[in-house]
């Protein structure tokens, strides 16, 4: 018993921060303009690598020349994939161990693995629609042991865990397959930090991390909702990036094109869904829809700032104090690195920290949340 929890206090600490490096690669993959690099999935223009041989590279710019291969690119693209590729199996291994002892969950969570596998399989062999219905299933079954199951602990966001991880490796397939679709993109970035955010919480309660009374209960609330507003913010963050909007107001801030109300279509802006086939790098919205996407970022970004600062200052001066400092200044670092994306034209080290900043600020109200959480025993994790 003592020595699994040591396992799992161990293994989903690590796998939390490598899946923060996971996010900050991906980020910095898109950001770059590479995620269209390897026009197949989950191969690289054919290859388990990518084309490095002057003969592989001809062969490779024949084969897609609608593509044609770019070595600076190519290389992150795959690069992220063996990194998503081995969280992956970090993640099965988390998810196992923390699953063992109830047969059912067991199962489920081997189950759900295999048939992920058989979805590569069937994907790569050309059998789409039966690879979309396997790894439908690889997704639920993980996903509904611990929905159902009603044993408590940190077990639960180890499985989960792994049917996110699942459902990621869809979406990076449906990333290249549909063309840097913006609510594809988006979700690819939820995602992950969902992904990171389930790992941080089941090594948080692994570790012990929690009160040993309720008398920071009253705050839970007010943390949840933090969690919220951030989230809502990530997903404009994504949208934003998605469809190349961060620049839509020039270098001006807080005016957006030397106006306070510049022209805007909220409208064009925001539609989800536009079908099926258009190639969406470098995007294909025009000014006044990108202008919107920004300054609703940009407003996003002033309602999540006043109510974290406020938040911050609250749960300090209940007693965590750590917690109050740790929002505060990862809200304020935050701010500046997406003032300073605008300032400076989105430069590819800043806009990449920006990405992580935010993961790092999602940290700091689960770390807070899980404070305000009743300490549980070690023997009821397993």
């Amino acid at each position: 018993m003592r020595s699994s929890l040591k396992v799992l206090r161990w293994l989903s600490a690590l796998a939390a921060l490598f899946a923060f490096g996971v996010v900050m690669f991906g980020a910095f993959v898109r950001l770059s303009n590479a995620g269209l690099s390897c026009p197949d999935w989950p191969t690289c223009y054919g290859k388990v690598t990518w084309p490095q041989q002057t003969h592989e590279i001809a062969e490779a710019t024949a084969a897609f020349p609608d593509r044609p291969y770019e070595d600076h690119k190519a290389w992150r693209e795959q690069v992220h994939r063996f990194l998503a590729g081995t969280l992956g199996t970090a993640v099965f291994a988390l998810a196992l161990i923390a699953a063992w002892r109830p047969r059912a969950a067991r199962l489920a969570v081997i189950a759900g693995a295999c048939c992920a596998a058989i979805g590569v399989a069937l994907y790569v062999r050309g059998d789409r629609d039966a690879s979309l219905a396997v790894s439908a299933l690889a997704i639920a079954l993980p996903l509904g042991t611990a929905l159902v199951l009603p044993r408590p602990g940190a077990w639960r966001a180890s499985v989960l865990a792994l049917a996110v991880v699942i459902f990621q490796a869809m979406l990076g397939m449906w990333t290249v397959t549909l063309l840097l679709k913006p609510i594809v993109v988006m979700g690819h970035l939820l995602g992950g930090l969902a992904t990171f955010a389930l790992l941080a919480w089941a090594a948080l309660r692994y570790a012990g991390v929690g009160a040993v009374d309720l008398r920071f209960a009253d705050l839970r609330r007010a943390v949840i909702l933090g969690l919220v507003l951030l989230v809502v913010q990530i997903a404009l963050g994504g949208w934003t990036s998605s469809n190349y909007a961060a620049l839509a107001c020039g270098a001006d801030f807080p005016r957006c094109l030397g106006q306070w109300l510049p022209a805007t279509d909220f409208h064009e802006g925001f539609v989800l869904w536009r079908g099926i086939g258009v190639n969406y790098e470098g995007g294909v919205l025009d000014l006044p829809a990108r202008s919107a996407i920004q300054l609703a970022h940009r407003l996003g970004a002033l309602v999540v700032f006043c109510y974290l600062a406020w938040l911050a200052h609250r749960v300090a001066r209940r007693g965590l104090r750590a917690q109050g400092i740790a929002i505060g200044l990862v809200l304020v670092a935050q701010v500046l690195l997406g003032i300073a994306n605008v300032h400076f034209g989105l430069p590819l080290p800043v806009a990449t920290a920006h990405n992580g900043v935010a993961a790092l600020l999602l940290f700091t109200l689960l770390a807070t949340l899980a404070r305000t959480q009743r300490r549980v025993a070690p023997e009821r994790w397993r």
